[in-house]
């Protein structure tokens, strides 16, 4: 008998919430060290998922979250444009 096949789970870093991979935003520390979105969830590096309620970006912006989740220093330059480009999706 087959199983179901199971979609991936992941976690938002703001709100803790566990939902289906395809449903959160990924966002990436690519090897060079820019911290930027990923639509495709396929690019190299460490990644981190946003679900998408308003709230959560604006918890990890406020709240440096990626500093902990990347184990480095996130810039402002590199949150302002996160927020922009998590908006504009």
């Amino acid at each position: 008998m087959m199983m179901p096949k199971q979609t991936p789970k992941r976690m938002c870093v703001a709100c803790r919430g566990l939902f289906d991979k395809g449903e959160l935003t990924r966002i990436v520390r690519t090897p060079e060290g820019n911290v930027l979105l990923d639509p495709t969830g396929k690019k190299a590096g460490r990644g981190a998922y946003l679900c998408g309620n308003p709230d959560c970006l604006k918890k990890c912006v406020k709240g440096k979250i990626l500093n902990k989740v990347f184990k480095t220093i996130v810039s402002e330059d590199d949150y302002d444009r996160l927020a922009e480009s998590y908006e504009s999706k």
